[in-house]
C-alpha cells in the first residue's frame, strides 16, 4: 500500500476513529487503526468490538492499493506532530513507513487480516434523518441517561420510530428528557431501539453539516448509522426501557411561563449556596413572581426574585436539584419555558412546544 495524504484531512479523520480505540485490552489489534487504500479513497477503521467507526478520508492520492493495521497512539502522534502538508504513507508486510520533506517514521503494526470485521451498512435504510435534527435529538435527550450499572436498560438512550416519526428518549429514575423530531421512512412501520449514549455521543462527531443526510438501520442486535464519508455501528442495549409514558404527569394545574435565559440564570445564582448535603432550590411560584431560595449550613443563604408575567394556578413551593433544572435549559433553544406542577412531592414537568418536554423528581427541602 502507498498513498500520500493530506496532513490536516488525515488528522480530522484520525480525530473521528480515535474515539472506539480500545486503551486498554489483551487483544494488541484493538488499539490499532486499519487503514484501507483502493480506488481513490483511504478508509480509516476502528474498533472496540462495542462500536465500529469506518471513515473516508478526503485528499488522498493511492498510488498502491492495500491495507495497513497501525497502532493507534503513535499513528495519530506522528501525524499530529509532523508539520508538512501532506504526508506518504508506505505498508511492506506489517511495517508502516511514514515519510515527511524531512522526517521518516516506521512504525511496526499487525497484519491487517487479523482485524476483526466491521459491520457494513448494507441494504436498504430503515430511515433517514437529516444531521441537524439527529443532532438535536441528541443534545436534547442524552444528558439525561443513568450512569450507573444496576439498571442496565436506563444506560442507553430509547429511540422509537413509528411512521415518518421519532422519539427519543433517556432517563435515570430521577428525571426524563424526551424529544420528537422528523424522519424519512420508505415503509409506515415502527422501529425500536435502546442505543448506547456513547455511541451516539460518537456519532455527534461525525455530523458537522447539519443539512447532510444520515441513514440509520437496526437489525441483528445492531445499530448503523451512515453518512456520505462514515459508518457508525454500535451494539443495542439489552433489556427493556422502562415505560416512559407512564411517569409523564399529565394533571398539572399549575403552569407557569418563563423566559429561558432568566430563568437559567436565576437557578445558577440559586445554586451558588448549596452543596452535599442541601442539594435542593425552593421555587416558590405565585402569581406575578417566582422567588428561588437556598441554604446551606456554614455557607449561607440565597434568594433570587424573578418576576413572572403568566402563572396559571394557586401558588406553590417545590424544590429541585439546581444542576437537573440547567442540564434541560441548556439544551432548549426556545426563548420561552413552560414548567408545569401537581403538588411539592409531584414532579414537574419542563416543556417547550410539543416537541420537548423534561420531567424532574423534587427534592425535600429544610425548613
Amino acid at each position: 500500500m502507498k498513498v500520500i495524504c493530506d496532513r490536516g484531512a488525515l488528522v480530522d479523520s484520525l480525530t473521528l476513529v480515535s474515539g472506539v480505540v480500545a486503551s486498554r485490552t489483551p487483544k494488541p489489534v484493538l488499539t490499532c487503526v486499519k487503514l484501507t487504500a483502493e480506488g481513490s479513497t483511504l478508509t480509516l477503521a476502528a474498533t472496540d468490538l462495542e462500536v465500529a467507526i469506518r471513515v473516508s478520508t478526503p485528499r488522498v492520492e493511492v498510488q498502491q492499493a492495500g491495507s495497513a493495521l497501525i497502532p493507534a497512539d503513535k499513528f495519530s502522534q506522528i501525524v499530529r506532530e509532523s508539520i508538512e502538508p501532506t504526508l506518504t504513507i508506505e505498508v511492506e508486510q506489517e511495517t508502516t513507513h511514514i515519510r515527511g520533506q524531512d522526517s521518516h517514521f516506521k512504525v511496526f503494526g499487525y497484519p491487517a487480516g487479523e482485524f476483526p470485521p466491521i459491520p457494513e451498512f448494507g441494504g436498504d435504510a430503515d430511515f433517514t434523518v437529516q444531521a441537524g435534527e439527529m443532532n438535536q435529538l441528541i443534545n436534547q435527550t442524552a444528558f439525561a441517561t443513568a450512569r450507573e450499572n444496576s439498571r442496565y436498560a436506563i444506560n442507553g438512550v430509547l429511540v422509537e420510530r413509528e411512521g415518518n416519526k421519532l422519539v427519543v428518549v433517556a432517563t435515570d429514575g430521577h428525571r426524563l428528557a424526551l424529544s420528537k423530531g422528523e424522519c424519512r421512512a420508505a415503509k409506515q412501520d415502527s422501529h425500536s431501539a435502546i442505543v448506547p449514549t456513547r455511541a451516539l455521543t460518537l456519532l455527534q462527531r461525525l455530523l458537522s453539516d447539519p443539512e447532510q443526510d444520515v441513514k440509520v438501520r437496526i437489525a441483528d442486535n445492531q445499530i448503523i448509522f451512515a453518512t456520505e464519508v462514515a459508518v457508525l455501528s454500535s451494539n443495542l442495549v439489552e433489556g427493556n426501557f422502562p415505560p416512559y409514558k407512564d411517569v409523564i404527569p399529565r394533571d398539572g394545574d399549575k403552569k407557569a411561563t418563563l423566559n429561558t435565559d432568566i430563568l437559567a440564570s436565576a437557578v445558577r445564582r440559586a445554586g451558588l449556596l448549596t452543596n452535599e448535603e442541601s442539594k435542593g432550590v425552593r421555587l416558590s411560584f405565585k402569581q406575578g413572581s417566582l422567588t428561588l431560595s437556598s441554604r446551606a449550613p456554614e455557607m449561607g443563604e440565597a434568594e433570587i426574585q424573578v418576576e413572572l408575567p403568566k402563572y396559571e394556578g394557586e401558588p406553590i413551593d417545590i424544590g429541585f436539584n439546581p444542576q437537573f433544572i440547567l442540564d434541560a435549559l441548556k439544551v432548549i433553544q426556545a426563548d420561552q419555558v413552560t414548567f408545569d406542577f401537581k403538588a411539592p412531592n409531584k414532579p414537574g414537568v419542563l416543556r417547550t412546544g410539543s416537541n420537548y418536554l423534561y420531567v424532574v423528581m423534587p427534592v425535600n427541602l429544610q425548613t
